[in-house]
C-alpha cells in the first residue's frame, strides 16, 4: 500500500533527520546502540499509585531549566525534557534516574503515518517512557524499594537542546563532562512533580543512576567524576572503554552466529577483497553488480555496505526468535532447496550468489527504501544533505559529533598487525577495505569547521578521565550479555528457523566484560553476565525469556536491597528553591529533514513530489 503524505500533513516535528527506513542518514554509518524498547508497549492512559492516587500517564513530559554551559553559568538555561512516575514511591524511598542517551526520548509518532493495518510494529517508532514501569528493571527497582523513577533526555538530542541547532559551534557544548554535568545538576535542583518532589536532592534521598550501552558508561563515568552524588549506579552493557579502532565489534557475531553462515561469509568477503583490490575492470563491475550496486564509484562504500547485515545481529534480543532480520539473511545463504549446509558452508560460489540475489530482491529495498545506491551507500559527497544538515532532533550527526571527538567505537576489519587491530591472518567478516580512515573521512565531511586537518578522537583523555576498564567504585553494579556456546547448523534435515539460536552482544569488548581484560567483580562492584544481547537486562520480558537474564536481574535487585539499606541522610536539605515542575506540551515546527523524499521510515510510505 502506497500512502501519499503531504508537507501539509508532515506536521511532526518528533521525525529524526534520516534517509534509511531504520533511522541512519546513511547506509554506511555504523548504527547507534540504542537502548531496546518494550515491544508493543502502550503507555498512554493515567497511571495509579499504590494508594489508589490516579497519577499522570507515563508519557507525560515535563521540563527542566538545564544549564547551557556548566563552565559558564552566566549563559543561562535551557529545557531539558524530562519523564517522571512516583507510581511506587513512599516517602524516604531513592529516586532512579536514566537517560536513553544518544536518541529522542520520545520517539512517538502520529497514528495516520502508521496505521496498523498497513504497518507492522517494528516500523513504529515508541518513545522510552515505558522505561519508568516494571516492563523495565528501572520499575523493577522502583516496585521493591518504593522510588520514583525519572527519564531524562540527553542534551542535544530531540528536543533538548542548549542551542537552536547543530552547527559546529553549537555542538562544542556536546560533551560527555557537559552530559556527566546534567545529570548531577539535574539531581540537585530538580522539583520533581510529585508531594515533596522539593526536597528530594541526594542529600536527603538516595539517588540511583541508571542506564544501558553509552548511557551504561556515562553511569560509570559520572560515578568516577562525581563521586558521591548518586549512591548507587546499574550499567547494562555500558561500553565504558573508549576504542578508536573497535574491530572486536564484530567477533561476538562471529563467534556465536550460525558456523555455516560465518564461513560463507568469510569467504565472499576474502573474494571481494582479493577482486576489489585487483585491476580486472571486468571482474570488478561483475562483483558490485552482483549486489546491486553497479553504479557505485567507490569500491569500499560497496564492501562496506555489506557490513549491514552483520549489523542486523545488534537489533535482537533474547526474546527475538529466529524469524529475524540476520537470521533471515542467514537462511537465505543456507537453505538450498530445503537443506541446509553443513558448518563449513556451501562455499564461495553458491554464497556470492545467494548473498547477491537477497541483496538484489529483498535487502536493498528495506535498507534504502527508494533511494538510489549512491544516496543510500555513497560516502565522498560532501554535499550530500546527510552531511550538511545542522537542524535539531539529528541523533546521528549528535552522536557521530561525540564518536569523532571522544568515543571512536569505528567498527571496521580486524586490522594488519598494529597496537590495535588484530594479527593479520585474523577471521574477518568484514572487509578490509574499511579502516578507520574511512570513517574519519567522513568526520570532516561532516564537520569540516571542527576539522580542517586530520581528525585525532580523544580516546586516551577519554579513557584517562573517567578510567575505562579501569574503574573500581563502590554500589556500582555492571550487567553484560556474552555467550561462549557457538551453534551448529549441521543437520541437513532442519532449518535454521527450527534450531535456537546463540546469542552475544556486539558491544561487549568495550564493557568491563571484554576478553583478555579481567576486571574483578566484587561485592562493592558486581559484574553480572547473562546470555543476552545488547542490554536485554533492561527488560523484564528478557527476564521471562531467559533465565541467565533473569538471574542476573535477581542479582541486581539483591545488590539495590542490600546497599540501599545502608544509606544514610548527609544532612537536611533546604530543598529547592525551583518551581514545581508541570506537563508541557510543546507544539514544535516542522523541519525540512523531516520531509525530505526519503521513504519515511517504512518502505511504501513516500511523501508528495
Amino acid at each position: 500500500m502506497i500512502v501519499s503524505l503531504s508537507l501539509s500533513t508532515l506536521v511532526l516535528a518528533q521525525l529524526v533527520a534520516a534517509v534509511l527506513p531504520d533511522g541512519r542518514m546513511h547506509g554506511n554509518m555504523m548504527r547507534r546502540a540504542v537502548l531496546p524498547k518494550v515491544p508493543n508497549g502502550n503507555f498512554d492512559g493515567p497511571v495509579t499509585s499504590r494508594n489508589g492516587t490516579v497519577l499522570p500517564p507515563y508519557n507525560t513530559t515535563y521540563e527542566f531549566d538545564q544549564l547551557i554551559d556548566h563552565n559558564n553559568p552566566s549563559l543561562g538555561t535551557f529545557k531539558q525534557r524530562f519523564w517522571h512516575t512516583y507510581e511506587f514511591y513512599e516517602p524516604g524511598g531513592p529516586i532512579i534516574l536514566m537517560t536513553p542517551g544518544e536518541t529522542n526520548a520520545d520517539g512517538t509518532l502520529p497514528p495516520f503515518l502508521f496505521p496498523s493495518s498497513s504497518f507492522p510494529d517494528k516500523f513504529k517508532p515508541q518513545g522510552y517512557d515505558h522505561y519508568l514501569t516494571n516492563l523495565t528493571i528501572n520499575g523493577q527497582i522502583a516496585q521493591q524499594q518504593n522510588a520514583s523513577v525519572i527519564l531524562l533526555e540527553h542534551r542535544f538530542y530531540g528536543f533538548s537542546n542548549p542551542r537552536p541547532d547543530l552547527t559546529v559551534e553549537s555542538l562544542k557544548l556536546h560533551t560527555l563532562q557537559q552530559a556527566i554535568d546534567d545529570l548531577v545538576y539535574f539531581a540537585e535542583n530538580v522539583n520533581l512533580p510529585m508531594p515533596g518532589g522539593d526536597n528530594v536532592g541526594p542529600d536527603v534521598a538516595p539517588w540511583i543512576l541508571i542506564g544501558g550501552s553509552y548511557s551504561g558508561a556515562l553511569t560509570s563515568w559520572t560515578m568516577v567524576n562525581k563521586t558521591g552524588v548518586f549512591w548507587a549506579g546499574y550499567a547494562s552493557s555500558g561500553v565504558v572503554e573508549a576504542i578508536l579502532d573497535f574491530w572486536e565489534y564484530f567477533e561476538p557475531v562471529r563467534l556465536n552466529m550460525p558456523k555455516n553462515c560465518s564461513a560463507d561469509i568469510q569467504a565472499v568477503i576474502a573474494h571481494v577483497d582479493q577482486v576489489f583490490t585487483g585491476t580486472n575492470q571486468t571482474a570488478i563491475q561483475a562483483l558490485k553488480n552482483n549486489f546491486g550496486l553497479g553504479n557505485m564509484t567507490h569500491l569500499d562504500d560497496v564492501a562496506g555496505a555489506l557490513r549491514n547485515n552483520l549489523w542486523d545481529w545488534q537489533s535482537m534480543q533474547v526474546y527475538s526468535g529466529p524469524g529475524t532480520q540476520f537470521y533471515e539473511f542467514c537462511d537465505a545463504l543456507e537453505v538450498n532447496n530445503g537443506q541446509v549446509a553443513s558448518e563449513s558452508g556451501w562455499g564461495l560460489d553458491h554464497a556470492l550468489d545467494a548473498w547477491g540475489t537477497y541483496w538484489r530482491e529483498t535487502y536493498y529495498r528495506e535498507l534504502c527504501g527508494t533511494l538510489d545506491a549512491e544516496d543510500c551507500l555513497g560516502t565522498y559527497d560532501g554535499s550530500q544533505f546527510y552531511y550538511t544538515d545542522t537542524e535539531v532532533d539529528n541523533a546521528n550527526r549528535s552522536w557521530f559529533w561525540i564518536v569523532c571527538n571522544e568515543v571512536g567505537y569505528l567498527q571496521v576489519c580486524p586490522a594488519a598487525i598494529g597496537p590495535e587491530g588484530a594479527p593479520e591472518g585474523h577471521p574477518t567478516l568484514v572487509t578490509r577495505l574499511v579502516q578507520p580512515p574511512y570513517d574519519l573521512r567522513q568526520c570532516k565531511l561532516m564537520f569540516p569547521g571542527a576539522f580542517p586537518e586530520d581528525v585525532n578522537v580523544q580516546v586516551n583523555r577519554t579513557n584517562e578521565l573517567y578510567k575505562g576498564w579501569d574503574v573500581r567504585l563502590d554500589r556500582l553494579f555492571f550487567a553484560n550479555g556474552m555467550r561462549k556456546t557457538i551453534l551448529n547448523t549441521h543437520d541437513r534435515n532442519i532449518s535454521i528457523e527450527n534450531v535456537s539460536f546463540s546469542t552475544g552482544d556486539p558491544w561487549k569488548d568495550a564493557t568491563v566484560s571484554a576478553a583478555g581484560i579481567d576486571v574483578p567483580s566484587t561485592a562493592s562492584q558486581p559484574i553480572a553476565v547473562g546470555d543476552g544481547f545488547h542490554c536485554s537486562d533492561l527488560l523484564t520480558m528478557s527476564g521471562t525469556v531467559d533465565a541467565t537474564v533473569r538471574a542476573v536481574q535477581t542479582e541486581a535487585l539483591g545488590f539495590m536491597k542490600t546497599w540501599l539499606a545502608s544509606w544514610k541522610p548527609q544532612g537536611k536539605d533546604k530543598g529547592t528553591s525551583a518551581p514545581k515542575s508541570t506537563p508541557v506540551s510543546t507544539k514544535h515546527e516542522p523541519k525540512e529533514h523531516a520531509v525530505k523524499h526519503v521513504n519515511a521510515f517504512s518502505k511504501g510510505v513516500e511523501p508528495d513530489k
